[in-house]
């Protein structure tokens, strides 16, 4: 009876430790998991193919960084430099929320700039953030003191090796207006693209994806967009849980979407906000490589 007790208890300790190494393993798991969606970096690789884009721009490259929200990845953003740099951009787009309204620190962000002046030339429009610190206008500045081209409802034209010119443009965040969201990003689109043919074909940064139907009605080509952060929990299979100006379980988050021709990518975008934690959804450098048809 005694042996039985013993053996009993054995079993019960057994199985108690594989529990507590079940329970580790699962926390150690988890960890890796926060860690690698919130301190480290992917790299994202789309081909958008246009016959209405010029042949002195196939392979051409753009890298789009959204939401910084003054994150850093390394000392001196030495992991998102390393990354960006190898893979040798025609142009960089960053498309808003480049700073954080709750915490703002514009010389840390800048200092990713200052790293990759060198690199490829930069296209810069406002987010929600930007808008929100009431500093706008000196983080404009400030850019611009680096050689960044602030895009404030305005295109401008890129010449190809042939001479041949596609159309750049940008808006500002509609909460630079304060009134409704559509109308304005309608507005803006309008103003940005008045002087430019039909025939060119254009590209456009503007943070807000939420508002593709606007895009698609300018005969926009291709639109680089964020703010979403992928929904900032993605659920495998479904995608993201819940974003700004979408609500709960937004349509548009990440990737590419297509209506009418007019086509829109969504970066997942770097940093956090009001929401500190990503889980499913690692930080995102996107690359867009042009092609001809």
């Amino acid at each position: 009876m005694k042996d039985r007790k013993k053996e009993g208890k054995g079993k019960k300790r057994v199985l108690s430790h594989r529990r507590l190494l079940l329970l580790v393993l699962l926390t150690l798991f988890f960890a890796a998991i926060i860690y690698k969606d919130n301190k480290t970096v992917g790299v994202t690789h789309y081909e958008i193919a246009s016959d209405r884009l010029p042949a002195s721009f196939d392979h051409f490259r753009v890298v789009q960084l959204s939401d910084l929200h003054d994150a850093e990845f390394g000392e001196n953003h030495h992991d998102l430099v390393k990354r960006v740099k190898m893979l040798t951009p025609n142009a960089i787009f960053i498309t808003g929320d480049f700073i954080d309204s709750n915490r703002y620190d514009l010389d840390r962000s800048l200092r990713l700039i200052e790293e990759l002046q060198f690199v490829a030339p930069f296209y810069f429009v406002t987010g929600n953030h930007e808008i929100a610190t009431n500093d706008v206008e000196r983080i404009k500045e400030e850019l611009e003191k680096l050689d960044v081209r602030v895009l404030s409802n305005e295109s401008l034209y890129l010449k190809g090796d042939a001479g041949d010119l596609i159309a750049i443009g940008g808006i500002e965040d509609p909460l630079s207006k304060g009134s409704d969201d559509a109308k304005t990003v309608e507005e803006f689109t309008a103003k940005t693209f008045r002087d430019v043919p039909d025939s060119m074909f254009t590209m456009l940064l503007s943070h807000r994806p939420e508002q593709f139907d606007k895009y698609v009605e300018a005969g926009i080509d291709l639109t680089f967009s964020g703010h979403a952060h992928g929904g900032q929990v993605r659920i495998p299979g479904l995608g993201g849980l819940i974003s700004p100006g979408q609500g709960w379980f937004p349509h548009y988050t990440s990737g590419i979407h297509e209506q009418d021709g007019s086509r829109m990518v969504i970066s997942r975008g770097l940093g956090n906000s009001i929401v500190p934690i990503r889980l499913f959804n690692q930080p995102e450098i996107v690359v867009v490589t042009l092609r001809t048809i």
